[in-house]
């Protein structure tokens, strides 16, 4: 076949083909008597061959060594081909993260993208002083002219991987402060993360977050399977007024890791929704019947027992003072003085 008719049957074209000849590639098996290259049968598939090298992105250079080098192995070359092209995927996905957070700017000329830019740079900085004044700028501007939109994205991004405290704590207050309310469904998604880190991150900023789309993501997470993010929701819960949380602040108090966080909560949700109304009475009892009902259950150690009662000392209402009189007779004499002494409290407050 002459080169006219194997570029028309490989899709190579006459110009690609010479390179390959050039190159050492592909070396036409004979000539015409006029002096045109002629290929062969082999010729031609050696052509395919070089093509779908070229597909799974090798060199020309290596594709010669890998047709030519009868002791050529694939492997290596391949293992290096799927290493490149997971670093080239990486920094592609890297640059369209920042494009599309630029454009989430919404920037209206050059003097703002390339604010936004060094924004999201310094985010990045592995300098702790550096991403700490870039969350501080984004949450207070020095002056209007000096405002950036930072996206909400890059901002959830930073919170979530961000080992410390105190850049964290700026970065939480940058989130609350933007009012996106994106801001918690993207918050949500590291609460899914195998990271345990980021999980805690993502709750604690969630309970930072004002607004219902916060509190309804916090609820959902009061079912979550890591005990730390059903605490840190529960505890930001019962500080909104929401009883759902009952549940877990009552498991909180006896696990006993901030139990009287929790405790301080069923206080504060108890005493806020404490009145003359047959509704505010019977979140009181609820929060009263359920300490109760967690002293009552088999296998509550003495210690939680005893967290349990003290815990009773700040709910109102007749459910938890007869919980406490019925204390006070308790067989464990801890309890049963503890319970006696918070009697005591109650009936001199006229509680």
């Amino acid at each position: 076949m002459l080169i006219g008719e194997v570029a028309q049957r490989s899709g190579v074209s006459a110009r690609m083909l010479r390179h390959y000849e050039k190159l050492g590639l592909v070396r036409p098996s004979g000539r015409t008597g006029s002096g045109y290259r002629e290929y062969s049968g082999e010729d031609v598939r050696r052509i395919f061959h070089i093509e779908s090298l070229r597909s799974l992105g090798l060199s020309l250079r290596e594709i010669g060594l890998a047709l030519d080098d009868p002791g050529f192995t694939p492997s290596a070359l391949v293992a290096d081909l799927i290493r490149q092209t997971r670093e080239r995927i990486a920094a592609e996905t890297e640059l369209l993260t920042r494009l599309s957070r630029i454009d989430a700017a919404e920037p209206t000329d050059w003097t703002d993208v390339l604010k936004v830019v060094a924004l999201l740079h310094a985010l990045a900085s592995p300098n702790a002083d550096t991403r700490q004044r870039a969350a501080l700028t984004a949450a207070t501007p020095a002056a209007p002219a000096d405002e950036t939109p930072v996206p909400v994205e890059a901002l959830v991004d930073a919170v979530l991987g961000e080992p410390d405290p105190n850049v964290a704590g700026a970065l939480r207050w940058a989130l609350a402060r933007s009012g996106d309310d994106s801001a918690p469904g993207l918050l949500a998604q590291g609460l899914g993360s195998p990271d345990a880190g980021v999980r805690k991150r993502a709750v604690q900023t969630l309970a930072e977050l004002p607004g219902e789309r916060a509190g309804r993501q916090l609820r959902d997470a009061l079912g979550h399977t890591d005990g730390v993010v059903r605490r840190y929701a529960a505890l930001a819960l019962g500080a909104r007024g929401v009883a759902d949380a009952i549940p877990t602040l009552v498991d909180v108090i006896v696990e006993g890791s901030t139990d009287t966080d929790a405790a301080d909560a069923l206080s504060t949700l108890a005493s806020d929704t404490a009145s003359d109304t047959p509704a505010a009475d019977r979140i009181a009892d609820r929060i009263a019947a359920g300490l109760v009902d967690r002293l009552a259950r088999p296998g509550t150690t003495a210690a939680a027992r005893g967290r349990l009662t003290q815990a009773l000392a700040g709910i109102p209402g007749p459910t938890a003072s007869r919980a406490l009189a019925e204390l006070s007779r308790d067989e464990d004499r801890a309890v049963a003085l503890t319970a006696t002494y918070l009697l005591h409290l109650r009936e001199r407050d006229g509680r």
